[in-house]
């Protein structure tokens, strides 16, 4: 019996978990915070602050690097640190602002305002103002909130990891070579990945309603209707506005300065893409993690597969959880993914209760570790778990 079998032996199986008690213990966990309140309001709007200050700090240094023409070491070195500031305030924006927002988790806050609430934020032309990023929002929202949040591990998750990343596993490339490819995607994968598949799933949904045939694969041809959508809407906007409009307004002190700006800011997307791939990727992707072969049935089984399906990341401080983008309260998040940030600390003690009367194993690791474990499973060397007879 291999470790890793030895350990699951200690927890309940799961078909032996009391599905219905689970769900009646999780609801209750729930209402014993309460709804979201004003004060829930304000840490999201300081969480707010802190990716406008990264982000700020990040330009006034790249504004020092180009006013003083700084060569060099003295370049390189203040660049890698403002590309740092810029890049944590871009995650930052995603993933302790939008992210949230966009799962409705303020909707209920009283008085709140309309621009923080679901059906507003970063809609029609507030994308440019709220979230403009490789993803366009409304289709995140359908690949995120509806097709991942409620098909976990299953074969209809779009982002199930081990199922995404079989053409490299089959494949003969060295192990080696798998990982150095790894590297290289995840300083690229918000719009190598999630921008193309994010409107792929949008537009299968739409096909769907139509009884017409799916799309299958990426069309990057901007000739064909998937690819012109696809630079249309997605990469020409953002890469018009950071890749182009921003180092112009460096023209001022000269042609230099604007290059330099356009190395920083091509650094700190990199750097952003490094740091969501980081703190996203890992939460549901490990040798200790199941995915399942049928839909769930109930509230229960749901509630089950959330905890079973995902891991979170050592939490603790404002400071701690914002630089995670509170996704390292994953399994909290995915039981309760409408609820405010502010809730998942308050939340986290009675989950781990639960999942301790349950017999549930409650995963939370540091994200480097989980992140190891997560490119040996797109690599090839381990599988998730497998529940239902996979």
């Amino acid at each position: 019996m291999s470790k890793m079998e030895s350990q699951s032996h200690q927890y309940t199986p799961y078909e032996q978990i009391d599905k219905e008690q689970l769900r009646i213990d999780i609801e209750e966990a729930k209402k014993t915070i309460g709804n979201p309140s004003e004060e829930d309001f304000q840490h999201l709007l300081k969480m707010e602050r802190w990716g406008y200050m990264f982000t700020a700090s990040g330009f006034v240094i790249l504004i020092a690097i180009t006013a003083l023409s700084l060569t060099g070491f003295a370049f390189w070195s203040l660049a890698i640190i403002s590309a740092l500031l810029i890049s944590t305030g871009n995650v930052g924006r995603w993933a302790n602002v939008t992210h949230p927002i966009l799962h409705g988790a303020y909707d209920k806050v009283p008085n709140i305002p309309e621009k923080y609430k679901k059906k507003n934020f970063a809609q029609g032309s507030r994308r440019w103002w709220d979230w403009l990023d490789w993803i366009k929002p409304e289709a995140w929202m359908y690949e995120h909130n509806i097709m991942h949040h409620y098909h976990l591990g299953e074969t209809d998750d779009p982002d199930n990891v081990e199922r995404n990343m079989q053409w490299l596993i089959k494949s003969k490339t060295p192990m080696w070579l798998r990982k150095v490819f790894i590297y290289i995607f995840a300083m690229t994968w918000k719009f190598t990945y999630y921008a193309p598949n994010t409107l792929r799933i949008l537009k299968n949904k739409k096909l769907k309603e139509d009884n017409k045939m799916e799309i299958l694969d990426y069309e990057y041809d901007p000739r064909k209707p998937f690819g012109f959508e696809l630079w249309w809407d997605y990469y020409i906007p953002y890469f018009a506005v950071h890749f182009i409009m921003v180092p112009a307004l460096f023209l001022p002190f000269g042609v230099e300065a604007v290059v330099s700006a356009l190395i920083v800011v091509i650094i700190a997307e990199a750097f952003t893409n490094l740091h969501s791939f980081l703190v996203i990727v890992p939460n549901h992707s490990a040798e200790d993690i199941y995915m399942f072969n049928e839909p769930y049935k109930g509230h229960g089984e749901f509630y089950l597969r959330q905890i079973m399906g995902s891991v979170n990341y050592n939490t603790g401080s404002d400071f701690i959880d914002y630089m995670h983008g509170f996704l390292n309260y994953q399994v909290e998040h995915h039981l309760f993914p409408d609820m405010p940030l502010s809730f998942y600390q308050k939340t986290q003690p009675l989950v781990k209760d639960i999942c301790k009367k349950h017999g549930l194993e409650y995963r939370q690791e540091s994200v480097f570790k989980r992140m190891a474990m997560t490119i040996d499973l797109m690599i090839g060397k381990t599988k998730l778990l497998r529940v239902n007879g996979i």
